[in-house]
């Protein structure tokens, strides 16, 4: 007796959400700004900004991965 898989669940069809996916690239890509600016210059200015834009980005494609996770 083989079990088949439940592919049409709710959380699945909530896991496969684009609007996930586009959270995550863009929380990818605000890291990826602040992992460039934090080599750009030699600024504590700009560090302690490049520091705050690679944490938010981090946050937000956490979110993204939270939000699969909760479905």
């Amino acid at each position: 007796m083989e079990q088949t898989p439940k592919h049409n669940t709710e959380s699945m069809k909530r896991a496969n959400e684009i609007s996930i996916y586009k959270l995550m690239v863009v929380g990818i890509l605000i890291s990826i700004l602040g992992v460039y600016l934090r080599f750009a210059g030699d600024s504590t200015t700009l560090s302690i900004v490049s520091w705050v834009i690679l944490f938010v980005g981090s946050i937000v494609a956490c979110k993204g991965v939270f939000k699969i996770l909760a479905a």
